[in-house]
């Protein structure tokens, strides 16, 4: 059974993604931030799983929980996998770049640039010892791309994971490099951007999570992917 990591996942897409995994059989290494959350998360998935979910509370930010991951990872069989989902989206209401405060920056950058990079870093030597089915996820946003206004700070942070994401496939050719864009989708962070407007018409996590299956299944080059694409099967 493969294994993979999915960061963030005791709710919204990171836990949409870890029950399409365990469902297709994969054993799940998973974290969020809540104890309690990830618990009840990690029970309603194996509820529905035949594999193994190994919970590991904690902050991505932190070095020792990242170091954690991997040791669980690697008591499984070491990871085919990692899903790169954990994130925050900064103050609420998002404030324009000239008043956006330079310490919540700090915290954003750390939270979805530096860390996702760091356990990228500890789980390359298990990956590169699979190449032909290992990968990385990382979870982006068409933020990234696009001026919205009030998105500069998300928005540069999920443009500079996406670039180092690019990188890292021109450096690791032998590996599936994926950053990934789910869409406007039915989540907390979602309604925190948007607060006080009703995001009801928003998709479900749930609704993409065939998409991921198959981008996974499909195994295609590494670069940036729509999950709509893959829904609808229009051409990357």
């Amino acid at each position: 059974m493969p294994v993979a990591i999915i960061t963030g996942a005791s709710r919204g897409l990171g836990f949409a993604l870890a029950a399409g995994l365990a469902g297709a059989g994969w054993q799940l290494v998973i974290d969020a931030r809540g104890a309690q959350d990830l618990a009840a998360a990690a029970r309603k998935i194996e509820a529905h799983a035949g594999g193994p979910v190994v919970a590991v509370p904690g902050d991505v930010t932190d070095e020792a929980h990242r170091l954690a991951l991997i040791r669980e990872a690697d008591r499984l069989g070491g990871p085919d996998l990692l899903v790169n989902n954990a994130g925050i989206l900064g103050p609420s209401p998002q404030p324009p770049l000239a008043r956006y405060p330079l310490a919540a920056l700090r915290e954003v950058y750390e939270v979805n640039v530096v860390a996702p990079l760091a356990l990228i870093q500890l789980a390359l030597p298990a990956l590169r010892s699979r190449p032909a089915t290992a990968g990385v996820v990382t979870i982006t946003s068409d933020a990234a791309v696009e001026a919205y206004p009030g998105w500069g700070g998300y928005g540069s942070a999920k443009a500079a994971i996406e670039q180092a994401s690019r990188v890292l496939a021109a450096e690791e050719p032998d590996l599936r490099v994926w950053w990934v864009d789910p869409g406007d989708l039915r989540t907390r962070m979602h309604q925190e951007a948007f607060p006080g407007t009703d995001i009801s018409d928003r998709p479900l996590p749930e609704t993409v999570v065939p998409a991921f299956r198959r981008l996974l299944a499909d195994a295609p080059p590494s670069g940036r992917i729509r999950l709509a694409d893959l829904l609808t099967g229009a051409a990357r």
